[in-house]
């Protein structure tokens, strides 16, 4: 029987990913947490799947109370904003401006440093939130609530820890230098729960789910390598945020709804 490596995974690892990727009030042992390091990202998908159960309570609830699902859709959307605090949103805004405002690697990457948000930020962040609350609207209309917004919200977060392995990082300083890069095996593991997870929640469509994931990273790899040779805290949550948007209009679609 083969097994995992010693010290791939601590369940350690689940909270720390809850409290980097989140702003839940999370007990971490800070001490540990930095020095797991990237070696936690395996569980990424594990904390993406805990914040879109609770996005999904809300816009139950939301349903229960008699608020129609274009305003439910609207609230659970809302709901995954608060609980991340934006930091995703705030990447692909970053990446936008970063990527289209400068001509060089190293002015991109000084905009994209930058805390004001630009032009393209603004545009990019405004029809991206339309597509998600439009497609999550659709959804709630049939009642396709609790698995796509769970699977979904973990799917989307395994491919963070894949370009962590693909890439190199771009600059020296950061939150994504500061966590490192995992290695292979953890990236395929991250890969594997979001599948399994998906796949008991939506069957079958969780591979096209995860194929969608695949060729999404290796197009934003291959960008994010020409704009400014690698990759960025910055960039992992704005393909997090490709990520979400590509699933969530692959089952618009397959619904019949797109």
């Amino acid at each position: 029987m083969t097994r995992l490596p010693r010290g791939l995974i601590a369940w350690s690892d689940i909270p720390a990913a809850l409290g980097l990727l989140s702003r839940l009030p999370i007990p971490v042992d800070s001490d540990r947490a930095t020095k797991r390091g990237a070696r936690a990202a395996w569980a990424w998908p594990l904390a993406g799947f805990v914040l879109g159960a609770m996005a999904a309570i809300v816009g139950a609830l939301s349903l229960w109370f008699g608020l129609a699902p274009t305003l439910a859709a609207g609230l659970a959307l809302a709901t995954q904003v608060i609980l991340t605090g934006a930091m995703h949103e705030d990447g692909l805004a970053d990446c936008a401006d970063g990527f289209w405002g400068g001509w060089i690697p190293e002015r991109r990457l000084e905009i994209m440093k930058d805390s004001r948000i630009g032009a393209y930020g603004v545009i990019v962040l405004v029809l991206t939130l339309i597509l998600r609350w439009h497609a999550l609207a659709l959804l709630f209309e049939v009642d396709a609530l609790w698995a796509p917004l769970i699977a979904v919200a973990g799917l989307s977060r395994a491919p963070m820890v894949a370009m962590m392995a693909l890439l190199p990082n771009a600059r020296s300083g950061g939150l994504s230098r500061a966590v490192g890069r995992p290695s292979p095996i953890a990236a395929i593991l991250a890969g594997v729960i979001s599948v399994l997870v998906g796949l008991l929640l939506l069957g079958s469509v969780a591979i096209l789910l995860a194929l969608t994931n695949c060729a999404i990273v290796l197009g934003w790899a291959a960008l994010c390598r020409r704009k400014i040779g690698g990759q960025t805290g910055d960039t992992l949550g704005a393909l997090q945020q490709l990520s979400e948007i590509g699933a969530l209009l692959v089952l618009a679609a397959g619904m019949g709804l797109g």
